[in-house]
């Protein structure tokens, strides 16, 4: 029997600017995804610099940072069998152009850049950041 494990999902700025939020949260639901935890912030510099560290070299880190201090987000803990591969199966790829049918990105995304929501993309990944949101 497997144990159930816990993702992050993040409602980015672009989605509450298009009041898409709720069906955001359908979806996942629909999905057998539960919600544990959830909290409405607007992230400071100093917060998203530290959350995207990781592309801190990489050339659109000034951008990002500034997209995710635009506006409102909502960050999610989420829990299921599987449920890291089972959000980002939901979530699509980052290109919305090349997303599955169905996918949140698919059907909110605007653009790879602002693309509606985030995603832990492993194990790993998933316990840093829901160790920096809900400690």
């Amino acid at each position: 029997m497997h144990k159930k494990e816990r993702t992050l999902a993040i409602i980015k700025p672009d989605a509450f600017e298009t009041k898409c939020v709720g069906e955001i949260i359908s979806v996942i639901e629909k999905a057998g995804l539960d919600i544990i935890n959830m909290r409405l912030l607007h992230m400071n510099r100093e917060q998203a610099s530290e959350f995207y560290a990781e592309h801190k070299n990489k050339p659109f880190f000034t951008d990002l940072v500034d997209y995710m201090t635009s506006g409102s987000v909502a960050v999610i803990e989420l829990e299921a069998y599987n449920a890291i591969k089972l959000y980002r199966d939901i979530l699509g790829v980052t290109d919305p152009t090349k997303a599955q049918e169905g996918t949140i990105r698919k059907l909110f995304a605007h653009s790879k850049q602002r693309n509606a929501a985030h995603g832990s993309d492993s194990k790993i990944s998933a316990e840093r950041e829901l160790r920096f949101f809900f400690g």
